[in-house]
C-alpha cells in the first residue's frame, strides 16, 4: 500500500506491506523490516510493540476526530500528528469535481514525465479544467483541477520527471 504521510513540517512517501506479524516499510527510499505486536486495541487505534532487530519501540496510535485520516502517534515519549493520504483516493476525489472551499492540490497519481503545463500561476480555472499532462507508460494523462479557483502555484515544468504523490499544482 503506497501512502503519503504528512507531519507538521514534513511529507514522506511510504509503502507498507504486511505479512503476518512482519511489516516491510519503505519510507522515502529507506527500507525497514519490522515485527509488529499489538499490546492493546481500541476502536480508533491501539498500542503496539515495534521490533527492528534488537531495537524495541512502544508506540501508541490514536485516531483524531477531525474526519480525516489523522492520527496522534506517541513513540519514545514524543507525540506526532500524522495525516495519511492515499494517492489513489485523491485521484478519484479530484476527478469527481467536488466543491472544496479550501486549498486543493493536483497530485501525480503515478511516476512519469511532464509533457505540458496547460495553465500559468494566477489563472482562473473551472473544476475539471486541464492543468498538467503527465506521460506514463506511453500514455498521456491530463491532470485536472479538482475544483474551481485560482492556480496558486505550478510545481512542474515540461520535461521534468515526477513521482507518484508529487504535488503538481495548488488551486485556491
Amino acid at each position: 500500500m503506497k501512502l503519503i504521510a504528512e507531519t507538521e513540517n514534513e511529507t514522506h512517501e511510504i509503502e507498507i506491506k504486511r505479512v503476518d506479524e512482519k511489516v516491510f516499510a519503505d519510507i522515502d527510499g529507506r527500507q525497514y523490516e519490522l515485527e509488529v505486536r499489538e499490546l492493546a486495541s481500541e476502536n480508533q487505534g491501539g498500542e503496539y510493540l515495534l521490533i527492528n532487530g534488537t531495537d524495541v519501540y512502544k508506540c501508541r496510535v490514536g485516531k483524531k476526530r477531525d474526519g480525516h485520516d489523522s492520527f496522534e502517534v506517541i513513540a519514545r515519549g514524543k507525540s506526532y500528528d500524522v495525516t495519511l493520504i492515499d494517492p489513489k483516493r485523491l485521484r478519484s476525489a479530484q476527478s469527481s469535481g467536488g466543491h472544496d472551499p479550501g486549498v486543493a492540490q493536483v497530485i501525480s497519481p503515478m511516476p512519469g514525465k511532464i509533457v505540458r503545463v496547460l495553465v500559468e500561476p494566477g489563472a482562473q480555472v473551472e473544476a475539471g479544467a486541464g492543468i498538467v499532462v503527465v506521460e506514463a507508460m506511453k500514455m498521456q494523462n491530463e491532470m485536472k483541477a479538482p475544483k474551481a479557483g485560482v492556480v496558486a502555484s505550478i510545481n512542474a515544468e515540461a520535461g521534468a520527471t515526477v513521482n507518484a504523490g508529487d504535488v503538481l499544482a495548488v488551486i485556491e
